[in-house]
């Protein structure tokens, strides 16, 4: 199953049969570093431009070409195997009423942030106590947020503030998830990324020892439309990375545009296409799939999602750690996300009310998306198991 979002910041999932695939097989090629089609960057979703292999895959490097071939064939044996699953209909999730069997069943737990974990700045009711009950079984937790305005650094900082010990290689950000992605496919190191997001993507780039400009500092420039007047932009720029961003501008937006269509190869990545997020625990605000939005109809491209739902942090930590996705139980409020995260990966799922969803949305007869179970926040686990003794 793969996932792509489309302008709205609603993400939808395609289910591709074999022959869908044998028919289309650039829908399994990694995004191009370099192409010889300039107005292309990524060659997965639904399109049938014929694109050539990335220049850090080019036979002037064997031994990651072979990697990269590799990579291909058995990410297309996994996905042939599994097409017969994507089409299988999903029972309708189940309340939660044996929380011990759940926790026993599997070794890892992965949390969303936002509304699992916190509303805002403030903790959500019984989560230490729940976190603590967890490590005391020997349970692996790990921290997934597709808020990429913090690195993982900041994001330790701000566990800490609300009283919660968490190390920092158990916190995975979008933001490092962007910085992550363009290291393992050898981003060029004489390219720059343009970044339209906030501090956590600049830091985490700086980790990976990868150049950027843009960022906040952009988000107090303006364009003065003169008649004859030409917008200049750094043809070095190999990629453009759009998260959420409290200083979204229309200089950003033509930056960004003039990247992604003029500069040959240039990636368009997003950390993610949620259409809202929790600032505050008053109200939902808008989230980064408005900005990412607005490239997409600037640029009429799709972007590389990084972030839940795509599988890359999964497959990520799942290596990192060692872990067995099947022993794995995914933990999050929103169905087109977290949940499709942890079903794209095939671990269990569980959805929390205590954030996006509703019980009438994950009811609603027109969704598609069912956990495997559902409760209404994760202390829960202390209750339910204190009624199952």
């Amino acid at each position: 199953m793969l996932s792509s979002g489309n302008c709205s910041g609603r993400v939808v999932s395609h289910s591709l049969s074999t022959a869908t695939l044998n028919q289309y097989p650039s829908l399994l090629r990694l995004p191009q570093i370099n192409s010889s089609t300039s107005n292309l960057a990524f060659s997965g979703g639904l399109s049938r431009s014929r694109t050539s292999t990335p220049r850090c895959f080019s036979s002037a490097n064997p031994f990651t070409r072979s990697l990269f071939f590799r990579w291909n064939y058995s990410s297309r044996r996994r996905m042939e195997a599994s097409t017969a699953s994507n089409f299988a209909v999903r029972a309708a999730a189940q309340p939660l009423k044996d929380a011990d069997q759940l926790i026993d069943s599997v070794q890892t737990f992965i949390f969303d942030c936002d509304g699992v974990i916190w509303k805002g700045d403030s903790l959500i009711g019984g989560v230490p106590e729940t976190l603590d009950m967890l490590r005391s079984k020997g349970k692996r937790l790990v921290f997934v947020t597709n808020n990429s305005t913090k690195s993982r650094k900041q994001y330790g900082k701000k566990f800490e503030t609300l009283g919660l010990s968490v190390d920092e290689e158990e916190i995975f950000a979008s933001s490092f998830a962007a910085a992550a992605y363009l290291t393992s496919v050898n981003f060029p190191k004489d390219k720059k990324v343009y970044v339209i997001g906030e501090d956590g993507i600049l830091k985490e780039l700086e980790q990976a020892g990868i150049q950027y400009l843009g960022g906040p500092e952009d988000g107090g420039k303006k364009i003065e439309l003169k008649p004859g007047f030409r917008m200049e932009h750094d043809e070095s720029v190999g990629a453009v990375v759009v998260g959420f961003d409290r200083y979204f501008n229309y200089y950003k937006i033509q930056y960004g545009t003039l990247c992604i269509r003029e500069n040959p190869g240039c990636l368009f990545i997003a950390t993610n296409r949620d259409a809202v997020t929790h600032l505050t625990d008053a109200q939902e605000w808008a989230g980064g799939g408005s900005m990412v939005g607005a490239l997409c109809g600037s640029t009429q491209r799709e972007p590389l999602v990084v972030g839940k739902p795509s599988t890359f942090m999964m497959d990520y930590l799942a290596n990192k750690f060692g872990i067995l996705k099947s022993q794995i139980c995914m933990v999050g409020d929103r169905l087109d996300t977290d949940i499709l995260f942890g079903q794209n990966g095939g671990c269990k799922t569980l959805l929390v009310l205590s954030g996006v969803t509703t019980l009438s949305m994950l009811q609603n007869p027109k969704n598609s998306i069912q956990p495997d179970f559902y409760t209404n926040k994760i202390s829960d686990f202390l209750s339910l198991k204190a009624a199952t003794v």
